[in-house]
């Protein structure tokens, strides 16, 4: 039998909860009660931006977008499916005025313990005047 979102360790369900949160903290405390809750110490993420290592990159990077956009909402499109040990969580962020800034899919990969190991982030809607071309 195959695990799907409702069957999904609650573990892991728990863990893509607490990035969606992670990515809208109001406080840094917050953002690392959650980060800790969300991630291994060892978090890889990676997207066009580059690749960002352990939480405290993820934090610096959230925080970096957050002083240059203003309030930003970081939301789930829809509920996140949870398959093998992966996750597929599509998103959409509400910054600096617009109700969809960008719009992107990431593929989250689990350690054992539940927490997120891995994030490959892909952008679906590019925000304007982003050129993908040059991060690589």
């Amino acid at each position: 039998m195959t695990e799907t979102t409702a069957q999904a360790p609650t573990e892991q369900r728990a863990a893509v909860e607490s990035y969606v949160r992670f990515w809208n903290a109001g406080t840094p405390q917050e953002q690392r009660r959650l980060a800790a809750e969300a991630f291994t110490d060892d978090v890889t993420y990676y997207a066009l931006i580059g690749i960002l290592r352990g939480p405290s990159e993820l934090a610096a990077f959230r925080d970096e977008f957050a002083e240059h956009m203003g309030e930003v909402a970081f939301r789930p499109r829809a509920e996140a499916q949870i398959l093998h040990g992966r996750a597929r969580l599509t998103w959409e962020i509400e910054a600096g005025g617009k109700p969809v800034f960008a719009a992107g899919t990431d593929v989250l990969v689990f350690a054992p313990d539940g927490r997120i190991a891995s994030v490959s982030a892909f952008l679906d809607q590019a925000p304007e005047g982003f050129d993908p071309q040059a991060h690589h």
